[in-house]
């Protein structure tokens, strides 16, 4: 927009600009009225004078209250914010001014604060929980063996080394964590066979599974032997193009997390299929729990987000949870391939869907 009314483009009804250019139309049609009643009474000048000062001045200092109230709770709720109360909130971000947009933007940003504390706190809580557990039972394993109540014999060391891998286990699960934070992972993807790898994956979880049970009575722990994995590959012959090592985690970490929520002697399904270009892969995890309710959908990848399924977790089940970082990182490897992962409609249990785009921008 040109001419003399192009300053005036994209200004808003209620902006600040608005209202003092108000302000500086009112203030001169109150000084014209009082001039042109001053005329027609005969009232001497120096009355009208005061009188337009005094109504003046009273309306700037209704409108100025107005903008400075607001700024002076900003200024009060950013300080509580910055000293760590993250519960102040700016009032009036309803307004239909610039002041409404900054409160607006101040409680948004006290709202991202408040989460990461929270966040903050329960990684610690999470981390100290399963840190706790493993070292306590290779404590007691030592102090057996130096105190003489059972031999270093080989079964004996054997549990202390499945209490140190799951130690490392946690470490390399904080270190994902650490490459979450830091930005984006250069892939390394290569072309493989779907059947072998899934298939070497699901032996893989089931090692661990059988070796978590071997010692879940020393360490008090929960693990689960009685859930059948299935593998359904289509066709036999499947091939993708992605980093193998990335893929690994998303999968263990949905086949460990449908594990969990599994009820007793149930199935786990890992389907793969051919996707929409080349060398892409469809993926899909598929669980016979309690599901996941669809309200709860969009929270399920979040980090430290511990729920999953709708209710507990069945009898038998895992009940510590993990440090909730699991389905994060698994969100995170599929991203880093210019993937997709999310919860689908399923008849029973759960569905999780995994694209990877393989050679889509070949």
């Amino acid at each position: 927009m040109s001419g003399p009314f192009g300053s005036f483009q994209g200004l808003r009804p209620f902006s600040i600009k608005t209202k003092l250019g108000a302000l500086v139309v009112v203030s001169v049609f109150i000084t014209t009225g009082l001039l042109l009643v001053a005329m027609k009474t005969q009232t001497e000048l120096r009355f009208i004078t005061v009188f337009s000062v005094i109504a003046t001045l009273l309306i700037t200092q209704f409108v100025a209250h107005s903008l400075t109230a607001p700024l002076d709770e900003m200024n009060a709720v950013a300080r509580a914010v910055s000293h760590g109360d993250y519960t102040r909130r700016v009032r009036g971000a309803d307004r239909r001014d610039e002041l409404g947009d900054v409160a607006t933007t101040i409680n948004a940003m006290a709202d991202d604060l408040e989460a990461q504390d929270t966040q903050r706190k329960e990684l610690v809580a999470n981390v100290s929980h399963e840190l706790r557990t493993p070292i306590a039972a290779l404590r007691a394993v030592l102090e057996n063996v130096v105190d003489g109540v059972s031999a270093a014999d080989p079964e004996t060391m054997r549990t202390a080394l499945k209490q140190t891998e799951r130690l490392g286990r946690l470490v390399e699960t904080l270190l994902d964590l650490s490459r979450l934070d830091n930005g984006v992972v250069p892939l390394k993807a290569r072309r493989f066979e779907v059947w072998p790898y899934l298939s070497g994956v699901l032996k893989e979880a089931n090692m661990v599974a059988s070796a978590r049970a071997a010692m879940a009575s020393g360490s008090g722990s929960h693990t689960r032997t009685d859930v059948h994995l299935h593998l359904d590959v289509s066709p036999p012959e499947l091939t993708a193009h992605a980093d193998a090592e990335r893929l690994h985690q998303v999968v263990a970490n949905l086949i460990d997390n449908a594990v969990k929520h599994s009820p007793p002697h149930g199935r786990v399904t890992v389907r793969a299929r051919r996707g929409p270009y080349p060398e892409s892969l469809d993926l899909e995890v598929l669980d016979e729990g309690p599901g996941i309710p669809q309200s709860e959908w969009h929270r399920v990848f979040e980090r430290f987000n511990r729920g999953g399924h709708a209710g507990a977790p069945a009898k038998g089940s895992a009940i510590d949870g993990g440090t909730g970082l699991g389905l994060a990182i698994a969100r995170w490897a599929v991203d880093l391939h210019g993937g997709h992962i999310g919860v689908a409609e399923s008849p029973r249990g759960c569905r999780i869907q995994v694209t990877l785009p393989g050679l889509s921008e070949a």
